[in-house]
């Protein structure tokens, strides 16, 4: 083969396969694309036509729009709410009280799930009791912690209750999956307990603490939300109440899309924090 043809077709090569990769390898990569704009594309049209259809529906008297309400009527009750203050001031409340709860969650469960780490007999004693709580349907404790604590505290002790058993169970399991092999080897270098629970078992279980944290971010919410129908005077929670009892449908829809907005933002905001954490450690998801 001649030098000029050589050159046309590693030129032809080049062309083809731009930065090196072949053409299926290029293929793979625009089908990967087309996947991922099909999906955002599906996802926003089922978004489209839910809005479309429920703002359609309760106009043409298919169903009772006192009962469904719209997405311009919600809009307008959303622009209100907003102007004057008052839906700021409610989302903040449930806001505040969701963080406060989420983290108390998060700090209570590690520390119970270290401590039953740690003593393998305390784990045994309170085993039985840690599942069985954890079974019990949570809104059955709203009454009572509202005759106990108030109906401030109350929120708080609801939004925690809710998730701390779920974070002791998860946590504890992912330290009980660290290789024992690696614990051992550390065992036989002369590590204490607790260079272990620093070295090993806390950096090798946080993929399962960001999964505690997914799992925590929406429970306290949910639990912020039962706390408030019970006892709160301000709230979204306290908005869907109110609006319910006055049949004011535009304001307990407004609430709830308020509440799928925050729910959004913190699972946003969770996997931001994912990514950082797993990349400094080197975890690939």
């Amino acid at each position: 083969m001649s030098s000029e043809a050589m050159v046309s077709t590693k030129v032809a090569a080049k062309a083809a396969a731009p930065s090196g990769r072949s053409a299926g390898y290029e293929a793979y990569l625009r089908a990967l694309r087309l996947r991922a704009w099909s999906i955002s594309l599906w996802q926003i049209g089922l978004i489209a036509a839910f809005l479309v259809i429920w703002e359609v529906a309760p106009r043409a008297g298919w169903i009772n729009p006192m009962l469904t309400s719209y997405p311009s009527a919600v809009a307008r009750t959303f622009m209100a709410g907003a102007s004057d203050g008052t839906l700021l001031m409610h989302t903040w409340v449930t806001l505040f009280e969701t963080i406060v709860g989420f983290a108390g969650g998060m700090i209570l469960g590690l520390l119970c799930a270290i401590a039953l780490w740690w003593s393998d007999y305390l784990y045994r004693v309170l085993d039985p009791f840690i599942v069985v709580l954890n079974a019990i349907p949570k809104i059955a404790l709203v009454p009572i912690f509202y005759i106990w604590l108030g109906d401030a505290a109350s929120i708080y002790a609801m939004a925690i209750a809710v998730s701390v058993f779920v974070t002791v169970l998860m946590l504890f399991t992912g330290f009980k999956a660290i290789d024992p092999d690696k614990i051992k080897l550390a065992r036989l270098f002369g590590a204490s307990k607790r260079q272990i629970l620093d070295k090993i078992v806390l950096p090798g279980s946080v993929p399962t603490i960001i999964s505690a944290l997914k799992v925590n971010v929406g429970l306290a919410l949910v639990g912020v939300v039962v706390g408030e129908f019970q006892a709160a005077k301000a709230g979204l929670g306290y908005l869907i109440t109110y609006g319910s009892q006055i049949f004011q449908m535009n304001l307990v829809m407004t609430a709830i899309v308020v509440l799928a907005a925050i729910s959004t933002a913190l699972f946003v905001i969770i996997q931001a924090v994912e990514s950082t954490v797993l990349r400094r450690h080197g975890v690939s998801r």
